[in-house]
Formats: C-alpha cells, sequence, structure tokens
C-alpha cells in the first residue's frame, strides 16, 4: 500500500459521531463489517454499523464515507435508514475480530486480538482490514501480562476462507476478484437455488452491479427472491435506467409496492424514466450525468469526473445548466467535453469554453436517430432535453448497444478467462 494511505485502529472508531456534510450529526459508530476472503488476501471492510438518534442500528457503506479523522466520520449525507440486519458472508470486526485466538503463521503461537487496523486503499474508496494489535500469552485473567505486537494481516491464521469451500460465503469472496460482467456470467450458470444464495450473500452495492450485467430473465428472478426491503434497497443502488429496466419486466402490483420503498428521490428518477417508450432517448438515458451550474470551475468539474463510481461514458463530459442542477434542471447551456476541460486552466470558468452548438436530443428520439447522432458526432454520450429547456439526462453509448445487440448477447458472447468455485 502507498505510504501516506489512511489507517485506523477500531477501537478509536468506537463510538465516534457520524457527521453529514452540513455538520448535523447522523448518530455514532457501533461496529464494522467485514468480509473474510479466500487465500491470502486482507478482509474488506464494507461498510459500518451506526446507532442513529432513534438507538436504531442502520449499515452505512463504506463508499459513502468521505472522511475519518479527528475523532469523526464524514458521509456523504445520503444514509439509508433501514435496520441493519448482518449477513452470512459478513463479519462484525469489533464483535467477532477483537479477543479472538489466533495463531501467528511463523511461530504458531496462539496469541490474542486485541486491535484491528484498517487502512485504505491508494487512489479507491476500498478498505482492508491491514494490521492486527495482539498479545502473547493465554486469555483470561492473565491476558494483561504477554507481550503485545503489531503484525501484517498475513503473520496471522484464521482470517480467511479456504478456496475449496462450497458455500455461498466461499463463492462470494472468489466473485470479489471478477468484475461485475463475469460475475454475471457464472451467476447465470448456476443452479437457481445457488444462485439465490450468492445473491442473498452479496452486499447491496455489488449485487446491484450484477444485477445490471444479467439477462433479464435472471433480474426478475433474483430480485423476486429477496425480501421486498432488500429488493428496494438493491434497487436504489442500481442505475436509475437499470432499475426502470428491471421494474418494467415486474408485473404492475410487484412494481409499485417496490417503487413505494425506496426513498423518494430514487423512486421518483425510476418514475420518470418508466414514462418514456423504453426504445427512445427518454427510454434510453441516466438520469444521473455530471452537472454542473456556470460558475463551476475547471477544477471543479475535474473532481467530479475522477469520481470512482462513474462509468467512462459518463466521465468523458459535464453538462452545465443553469440552477436547480439535478434533472430535470434549470436551463440546459450546453455541453463541455473531458478533452478541453485537460487543456484549459483550472481557475477558468466552465461557461466560458461550454460547447453549444451541438443540438441536443429530444426524449421521444428514436433508437435509430440516437445510434446515428452518437456515430455522426463521434460521441459517447449525449444531452436529452425537454421541450422548456432543461436537461432531463444522458444517453450513453452502453445503454445504446444493450438495445442494438441480440436480446440473448448476455448469454452467448461473453465469457470469463477466470475459474470460479463452485459449480452447479
Amino acid at each position: 500500500m502507498a505510504a501516506g494511505a489512511p489507517r485506523v485502529f477500531v477501537s478509536h472508531l468506537a463510538g465516534v459521531p457520524v457527521f453529514d456534510p452540513n455538520g448535523d450529526q447522523v448518530g455514532r459508530v457501533r461496529d464494522l463489517v467485514a468480509m473474510l476472503r479466500v487465500g491470502g488476501r486482507p478482509p474488506r471492510l464494507l461498510g459500518l454499523v451506526v446507532e442513529v438518534l432513534s438507538r436504531r442500528r442502520i449499515f452505512l457503506p463504506m463508499t459513502r464515507v468521505t472522511g475519518i479523522e479527528s475523532g469523526q466520520v464524514i458521509t456523504t449525507g445520503v444514509v439509508n435508514m433501514r435496520r441493519f440486519e448482518q449477513r452470512p458472508t459478513e463479519r462484525l470486526v469489533l464483535g467477532e475480530f477483537l479477543d479472538r485466538r489466533v495463531r501467528l503463521v511463523e511461530t504458531g503461537e496462539e496469541v490474542t486480538v486485541l486491535d484491528v487496523s484498517v487502512q485504505q486503499l491508494p487512489a479507491r474508496r476500498d478498505w482492508e482490514i491491514d494490521k492486527y494489535f495482539v498479545r502473547k500469552g493465554k486469555g483470561g485473567a492473565l491476558r494483561r501480562k504477554g507481550e503485545t505486537l503489531t503484525v501484517e494481516w498475513s503473520a496471522v491464521s484464521g482470517f480467511s476462507l479456504q478456496e475449496d469451500g462450497q458455500g455461498a460465503e466461499s463463492l462470494v469472496a472468489t466473485f470479489e476478484r471478477l468484475r461485475p460482467t463475469d460475475v454475471a456470467n457464472a451467476l447465470h450458470h448456476l443452479s437457481p437455488k445457488r444462485r439465490a444464495e450468492v445473491a442473498a450473500a452479496l452486499d447491496d452495492d455489488r449485487l446491484a452491479d450484477v444485477l445490471e450485467e444479467l439477462p433479464e430473465d435472471d433480474q426478475v428472478e433474483i430480485i423476486g427472491k429477496l425480501q421486498e426491503e432488500r429488493a428496494a434497497d438493491v434497487l436504489e443502488a442500481m442505475d436509475p435506467d437499470d432499475a426502470a429496466d428491471l421494474l418494467s419486466e415486474l408485473p404492475e402490483e410487484d412494481k409499485e409496492r417496490l417503487l413505494t420503498l425506496m426513498r423518494p428521490d430514487d423512486a421518483a428518477d425510476v418514475r420518470r424514466l418508466l414514462s418514456y417508450e423504453e426504445r427512445t432517448a427518454g427510454g434510453l438515458m441516466t438520469t444521473e450525468p455530471i452537472i454542473l451550474r456556470p460558475d463551476a470551475t475547471v477544477a471543479d468539474a475535474l473532481a467530479r469526473v475522477r469520481q470512482a463510481d462513474l462509468s467512462p461514458a459518463l466521465a468523458a463530459q459535464v453538462y452545465v445548466c443553469r440552477s436547480p442542477d439535478e434533472t430535470p434542471t434549470g436551463k440546459y447551456l450546453g455541453t463541455v467535453h473531458f478533452q478541453r476541460l485537460l487543456r484549459d486552466p483550472p481557475y477558468a470558468l466552465v461557461s466560458s469554453i461550454v460547447d453549444s452548438d451541438l443540438v441536443p436530443l429530444a426524449p421521444d428520439t428514436p433508437l435509430p436517430a440516437v445510434t446515428s447522432y452518437l456515430a455522426a458526432y463521434n460521441l459517447v454520450s449525449a444531452p436529452v432535453v425537454d421541450e422548456s429547456g432543461s436537461l432531463l439526462g444522458a444517453v450513453t453509448v452502453d445503454d445504446v448497444l444493450d438495445h442494438l445487440l441480440p436480446e440473448d448477447w448476455r448469454e452467448t458472447d461473453f465469457h470469463s478467462e477466470e475459474g470460479v468455485a463452485g459449480g452447479r
């Protein structure tokens, strides 16, 4: 790991306050959630168990944590208030790792884990357990008399899964090394029972990524076997256009029930997408492109483009609009492409370099015209604007390809080169 990457000992996190970006306290940290992995890979930190002011305990993914510093945790402000329920593949760090008796790999000596440190991976939002603070000697009343030392995660045995395990836990750990497309391919070829077991064990964000790559029949089958609140959580984690595509395959009463369980803002985006015909710009678009106001700078734009969860197509340009800057926005002013951002000084305003010559797409533009538009102007993404001049979203080339390829392309035309444990 790169020097300077933040490292935190988990005992220092117990009870610390959690704040949203406005400085309002959300709750306090009560535990950390990790997932064991196969082979010699260190456990991955999935998120925090936070006790909110109502004393309910909720799960806060590490992808929503923007800072851990000075005895506090800062979040993005997007917090799911549903009660935390531990899943089979998850381990509570404070509750299950600390005071655990394990062995040092080099000597075979038994030691007690007193503390665990977690570290953020360079240039990523992922966190891993990297060191253990242990005490030699017997447990119980004599535990305070032994020598203490800090060791690397690889120096301790007992915190990883066996490669040959056949349970969902081992499969999920193996799948973690694969891209979502490859996980989807492997999941498609499992039996329905195994597919449901693995889907239930995946965390919400990971399952959302995988669902987006699965054939529609598999998506419907998996979402139908999840508890309804969990299904709503996964739909919230999906891109709005993919969630809309999935919901459109469900019976009307099931679709409405899930939309009601989703957060109002997420449900509103999906409902808007469902109102358009499927093979039109409105039906294809995502409602979450990068949107900036005219007074934003090139530096602001580059910071948004660098966000790790953006697809390359969405990161290729920013859309400049007047307030409000969430879809549907205020008046659409134009587009600034990534290459132009690299050529201008950081202090330059995006309004001074905006490309306003390109006519945007209307939401009812049919798929063949959308395809011709992207090809004619060599674009990977295009703005969709309504009659009033407000930006509704953006159509990306990957969504267009999904509708141009044969319906069964996900089942026949992609293959993982890596073997996956588990079988049917």
